[in-house]
């Protein structure tokens, strides 16, 4: 076996391809991610994690030239140093069923990890933010959701046979749009709601500017100077929205207020990948037909939630609950959203609060991914994710 670091666009183009070709040929629920969206994870122009971390990747070659594995490692400086010894990340891991193979592409990372004064690998996780490519598929190995991993369940045995232990769980959550909330949560929520000076409305595209705002405003009071977030500017926050422009619909993003004051979000959208999965990886001009012919088919029966936040001033006063049932008085109308299901974002095991709001509102766990940690010195404790909340 020969591992190569990938450095020509020729290494990278097969980077890309190995996967389809070889580990999901035969698999129907695979989806093939986007080209673009997997390139610009190691582009630097288009990555801000290059900022504060560094990054390599290898392609491994059995004995006839052919690809039988990819793998990236990689450091993000911010992190890296916050946990109990210094942890860097594995990730973009794809193998064919062979244990030797895996060694091979595992023990590259570590060495590379460790000559950059790492201790320890989590994987397989993502060279950016956590809600893409974040976790290994250990449960529910249906059609992968947008920007989700996928893998064969062997991955599961290639990754603790070398010695990786769960770090923690991620749970998706998903329900029935047509599900009624239950009565206790309904009376609770109209009872908050009643002379609360709060407020719910779903975006308006008309609009987008004003909620581009109120987004900003939410994010920087809920998130700043949280595990090293910093305060977002108006143009990040006009960038973020216009990429979404496209896909946005407004019945399924919603807004909280406080006597006029924005406090709270939740946005969601279609699923993409109820769409992506005819474009075979290629958003060119062709594919983006085939997009647009497929979303007017009405081929997208489900939509997921990406982002939801409530200022800290008003946490624990119940908003959430006004905030769902508000949404959920339009969202169930047949006649004005169309989505049989709803896909909320994976919730890590470390955080039961967030996981009972999800049951209160009749979230039932649907997939599992895991989080996997690696310690070099393998005499060291292992120790999960503490909770938190």
């Amino acid at each position: 076996m020969q591992l190569v670091e990938v450095s020509t666009p020729q290494q990278a183009r097969e980077f890309l391809e190995f996967p389809p070709r070889v580990i999901y040929r035969h698999d129907p629920n695979y989806i093939r991610p986007l080209n673009q969206d997997v390139e610009q994870v190691f582009d630097p122009q288009k990555n801000k994690y290059f900022r504060h971390g560094q990054l390599t990747r290898w392609l491994l070659l059995d004995g006839q030239g052919q690809t039988i594995g990819r793998v990236a490692a990689f450091i993000n400086e911010r992190t890296a140093h916050t946990m109990e010894q210094p942890t860097g990340g594995m990730g973009f891991f794809e193998c064919v069923d062979d244990q030797g193979a895996a060694n091979v592409l595992l023990d590259a990372c570590r060495d590379w990890l460790a000559a950059r004064g790492m201790e320890a690998m989590d994987g397989p996780i993502n060279f950016g933010d956590r809600d893409q490519w974040w976790g290994l598929l250990i449960d529910n190995f249906g059609p992968p959701t947008y920007t989700v991993n996928y893998n064969p369940p062997y991955y599961q045995r290639l990754l603790e046979t070398y010695g990786f232990q769960v770090y923690f769980k991620q749970y998706t959550y998903s329900r029935k749009v047509a599900d009624m909330l239950t009565e206790d949560y309904q009376r609770r929520a109209e009872r908050l709601f009643k002379g609360s000076g709060y407020s719910f409305e779903h975006l308006r595209l008309k609009q987008l500017a004003k909620y581009t705002e109120d987004f900003r405003q939410v994010y920087n009071k809920a998130w700043v100077n949280h595990a090293g977030v910093k305060e977002m500017t108006t143009a990040q926050a006009s960038s973020i929205m216009t990429k979404l422009r496209p896909v946005l619909e407004e019945k399924i993003t919603w807004f909280a207020y406080y006597q006029g004051e924005p406090v709270g979000f939740f946005i969601s959208l279609p699923e993409l990948n109820q769409l992506f999965r005819h474009v075979n990886g290629n958003l060119n001009w062709w594919g983006k037909l085939k997009f647009a012919y497929y979303r007017w088919r009405g081929a997208v029966d489900t939509f997921t939630g990406i982002a939801f936040g409530i200022v800290p001033a008003h946490q624990r006063k119940g908003v959430e609950a006004m905030l769902v049932l508000a949404a959920s008085k339009v969202v169930q109308d047949t006649s004005k959203v169309p989505y049989e299901n709803f896909v909320m974002n994976w919730i890590g095991d470390f955080n039961p609060k967030m996981m009972k709001v999800a049951e209160r509102v009749g979230g039932k766990i649907w997939r599992t991914h895991a989080t996997f940690r690696f310690l070099f010195d393998r005499n060291k404790p292992f120790e999960r994710a503490k909770a938190i909340g």
